[in-house]
Parts: structure tokens; sequence; C-alpha cells
């Protein structure tokens, strides 16, 4: 099974890599007249960061920029499910961040490094 984006194969699995960030959770803290200390309210669970890195390959430029395209339109304030091949799924992920590095030609075609930057909007 390969890593997808809303079912779709994009990534390569050679050097890909996808970090969770840490989850989050947010309070509010009040003081009270008359109390000693402060009123603190548990508001749950908040958004984390899951960053992705690793190759894109090519055969050629013009198939690399496609690729690079395709990837790049995820970028549209929705939210995606992207599935591991370890069996990892992480819902409700906005793309924000999809950055090419750097890119090389050789023997084989064309291959690129890459980070995505997502931001997972509802943490189970």
């Amino acid at each position: 099974m390969n890593t997808t984006l809303d079912g779709q194969s994009l990534f390569d699995e050679q050097g890909l890599r996808i970090e969770p960030g840490s989850l989050n959770r947010s309070s509010i803290e009040r003081t009270v007249p008359g109390l000693d200390g402060v009123l603190s309210i548990d508001m749950g669970g908040r958004s984390r960061k899951v960053r992705q890195t690793g190759v894109l390959r090519a055969q050629g430029r013009s198939q690399m920029d496609e690729r690079v395209s395709l990837i790049r339109s995820f970028i549209d304030g929705n939210t995606h499910k992207l599935a591991t091949n370890r069996g990892e799924e992480f819902d409700d992920l906005r793309m924000d961040v999809f950055k090419v590095n750097s890119e090389h030609i050789n023997g084989s075609g064309v291959s690129c490094y890459y980070e995505i930057i997502y931001t997972q909007l509802i943490v189970r």
C-alpha cells in the first residue's frame, strides 16, 4: 500500500517521512475576587502540525511540473485525509505549505526534495 492523499497516490515512498506534532490543549485561566489562586477551564484538544518530507521523481521536467502542480492544488483550504503505507491515517488535514527545496537532474530523470506542512484541525 502506498501513502495517499484523499486516495490519490501522489508521493514516492523512498525517503518519505511523516512527523506528527505534539497534541495541544487549550484552557482559560481567570482570577476570581475572593478566591485564592485562579480558575482554570479546560477547552479541550486543539489543532496540531503534521510535517511531511520526501523525494519526488519524474522522467522529465514537464512530468515533474505536472506532479508539483497536482500536489499544490491541495492548498485549497479544504480538509484532506493522509493515509500512510504503515496504516496510519490523519484525517481533517489542511495543507498550508508545499515547498520544493531542491531539484536534481540525473540519468533517470528529475528528482526534488519537498516539504509539506499540514494543520490537523480536529485531533481525535
